[in-house]
């Protein structure tokens, strides 16, 4: 006879053993998989926000990827423990190190002993209190991410970590309760009732720590969610790194600066204009002009004024635009609100002719050019409204200005200039010799600068002994800050008193939060001159870019941009006042929409009893006129099919009617018009022509003219965005149309090549 059957109790007890040691590994590996997940879901997270620095993402990621190869083939390395203390006193001397010659921060060095302490406790995994202080790591990364970012993309990373820390809580209690259950030798009882006490023992263990868990969730999400984006946004925001936008708007800038900025594409802030529901608007967001030119970097050596806050809190800004008997030039009043991400500037960007501003700021400046500050610290901007009278410029009063401007201090610093190449002055006399006025002055250096040099993002590595001379005579091209800065000097040269103004222009409307996303990439210079009488006014002498192209993920960063939107505003922002505003919106609309339904049902139930009369009368006394009704069904169905084709129908219609709304699409609609009348004409344009080779192919002398004018107009508006063009355009396709050759004969095809 075997053993197993002299003492079947003992197969058993030996069975019973054996799956529990492959039960234990099984969970050890699960445990030490979700535990990696954990640590590496933090550290994620704590990068995607931007603010750790190369050296430890690379050397940090190297590691994880190291430890997760070791949990991928199973080989493992365990630093010793008396290593482990070694290594611990050392770096104590490296984090001091660290504060005071290279991070220069609090935070960036505490963030740096956390990824160093996470990485040592990763390959010295011996106690079960080395598995919890790595878990407590994993969640002080996840809490620096939310002192160091407020973006929604947060959200997302966190509601992953908790998911992970979910399940590595809950096989941390199971292996906790396999490696403490009692062997057979150590508790007899089991032999009679094998399998039992184990799983018992882990059903008390999960009953046990799920409250636990529960409550550290609920309470880690308000820290989390609540308490540390308001903190970070607000007393917190000195240990965030300065962003290159910050150093791009300061008071000190060096040409190429605005052009590294415009690089980037990410998101600086989110502006909604009051009652603009389809994005009509392309404002320049006005934030610093600079005064002293050096040859190299643009200075400004303002003195700034504080302004004394309104009875209702406001700012008044518009009596700063007086000053010297300047007069407010009259034009349309908006208003709107002002979302900013966090840039660590302390600059409000507003549009041009600001008359108000109104937030929650206790010490705000203003210097004479126009740029207004926030000095509160406790209060850094965030979100602020403001009102602005968009200026409307008479170009035949500024002609009739006098061609020299007061003396004084107050313009004697815009006509200063410094040692200039010979032939920047001579350029400029050249391109004005048939202006009589100096606005004509301004506006054909405008239009030289716009029509003659190209626009490229493109930097040399480093900047020329002579930036201007090297971009007017050799280079060429250039961004927005070279086309400003060329021709605030060559105003100057001309005795006409000028300096630039950094800010963002336009911004990409989302329809779906009515607001305007301004990104880096739309920072912008340009320059305003100065007539007597009309004060300063505006020159954009950039020419307009290439359009981004639009596809499906373009509109998806649209949908992700509402939900940032969303993210900011009701949780990062959430106060008293939003708390007022939601319950009144819940209120007024859970009664509005009952009120609605009970109308709806209603009106439904009372046109069903007329119908229904109605269609008895039709069958029942004049047979024929169910006709007239299978008819209208027949029509109707004809409609829905065809609904898309009526919609896009109606909206161009709409377009071309009110260019205003959207200049870039009403432009293509007028173009795809004009070049169909052509085609009727005989001058068919062929796909490889370009909108100036079809012009060139036309053979009728007064025609091409017309076309030529109304495509330099459609380019305007499709390209830069011109609503005058725009409006222009539907004009200049009537004096095509009503150019008839003398006899009225059909003409024979003519391809525009030949």
């Amino acid at each position: 006879m075997t053993k197993a059957s002299i003492n079947p109790g003992g197969a058993t007890m030996a069975r019973i053993s054996s799956a529990k040691v492959t039960m234990a590994k099984a969970i050890e590996r699960y445990f030490n998989v979700s535990l990696y997940l954990l640590v590496l879901t933090g550290f994620a997270t704590l990068a995607s926000t931007g603010g750790l620095d190369l050296p430890a993402e690379i050397l940090v990621g190297l590691a994880l990827a190291i430890r997760g190869y070791q949990l991928l083939t199973r080989h493992e390395f365990v630093i010793p423990e008396r290593w482990t203390t070694i290594l611990t006193l050392i770096y104590i001397f490296i984090y001091f190190a660290d504060y005071l010659f290279v991070s220069h921060g609090f935070l960036a060095a505490s963030v740096h002993l956390v990824l160093f302490a996470m990485v040592v406790r990763l390959f010295s995994l011996q106690r079960t209190r080395d598995h919890y202080m790595l878990a407590v790591l994993s969640f002080l990364m996840v809490l620096a991410a939310a002192v160091l970012t407020v973006g929604s993309l947060f959200l997302f990373s966190f509601a992953f970590f908790l998911l992970v820390a979910v399940i590595t809580f809950v096989l941390m209690e199971m292996r906790h309760s396999v490696a403490g259950e009692p062997t057979h030798a150590q508790d007899p009882r089991l032999t009679d009732r094998p399998g039992v006490a184990p799983y018992r023992r882990m059903a008390y263990g999960l009953l046990a720590v799920a409250p636990v868990l529960m409550l550290m969730i609920l309470a880690g999400s308000f820290l989390i969610f609540f308490l540390l984006p308001r903190v970070s946004s607000r007393f917190l925001t000195a240990y965030t790194p300065t962003s290159d936008v910050a150093t791009g708007f300061s008071d000190h800038v060096q040409l190429g600066r605005i052009g590294q900025i415009q690089q980037s594409n990410a998101v600086v802030m989110h502006i909604e204009i009051q009652n603009d529901l389809q994005g009509a608007y392309d404002l320049k967001w006005r934030g610093i002009a600079l005064s002293t030119f050096d040859g190299r970097t643009w200075t400004n050596s303002f003195d700034q004024t504080q302004l004394r806050p309104a009875g209702d809190g406001s700012y008044r800004l518009a009596p700063l635009n007086g000053r010297n008997g300047v007069s407010t030039v009259a034009g349309r009043s908006i208003r709107y609100r002002v979302l900013m991400e966090p840039l660590g500037t302390n600059v409000f960007f507003l549009a041009e002719k600001p008359q108000r501003l109104i937030g929650n700021f206790r010490q705000v400046t203003m210097d004479s050019g126009g740029a207004v500050y926030d000095l509160d610290a406790d209060h850094p901007i965030n979100r602020y409204e403001a009102e602005s009278q968009l200026a409307q410029p008479d170009s035949e009063e500024l002609r009739l200005a006098p061609n020299f401007s007061p003396g004084g201090r107050n313009t004697e610093i815009y006509l200063r200039l410094p040692p200039l190449d010979a032939r920047i002055p001579k350029l400029a006399e050249q391109i004005t010799v048939d202006s009589p006025s100096n606005y004509d002055k301004a506006v054909a250096v405008e239009q030289y600068l716009s029509t003659h040099f190209g626009y490229t993002l493109e930097m040399s590595r480093s900047l020329p002994a002579d930036p201007l001379a090297n971009f007017l005579f050799e280079r060429k091209k250039g961004h927005c800050e070279y086309f400003a800065s060329s021709m605030a000097v060559m105003l100057r040269t001309l005795g006409i008193p000028s300096r630039i103004v950094t800010g963002f222009r336009g911004g990409e409307f989302n329809d779906l939060t009515g607001q305007y996303v301004v990104r880096a990439s739309d920072a912008h210079s340009w320059v305003e001159a100065y007539f007597p009488g009309s004060g300063w006014v505006s020159f954009d002498p950039t020419p307009a870019g290439s359009l981004p192209a639009r596809n499906g993920w373009s509109r998806m960063q649209l949908y992700l941009d509402a939900a940032a939107s969303f993210w900011r505003e009701w949780i990062i922002n959430y106060d008293a006042s939003h708390q007022r505003a939601l319950g009144k919106d819940a209120t007024t609309n859970s009664r509005h929409f009952l009120d609605e339904a009970r109308r709806w049902i209603e009106l439904q139930h009372l046109a069903l009893l007329r119908s229904a009369r109605r269609a008895h009368a039709h069958f029942t006394t004049f047979p024929v006129r169910s006709l007239g009704g299978i008819a209208a069904v027949a029509v109707l169905l004809i409609a829905l099919l065809n609904l898309g084709r009526l919609i896009g129908g109606l909206r161009a219609r709409a377009l071309r009617a009110h260019p205003e709304r959207a200049p870039r699409e009403s432009a293509a609609l007028w173009y795809d018009r004009m070049v169909d009348r052509m085609a009727r004409r005989g001058w068919r344009k062929l796909p490889s022509q370009t909108p100036l080779d079809f012009v060139a192919a036309i053979q009728e002398a007064e025609l091409q003219k017309k076309v030529d004018r109304f495509t330099r107009a459609y380019e305007s508006a499709r390209f830069g965005k011109s609503v005058d063009d725009a409006q222009n355009l539907p004009g200049l396709f009537r004096e095509i149309t009503t150019a008839e050759t003398g006899d009225s004969r059909k003409t024979p095809d003519r391809a525009a090549a030949s």
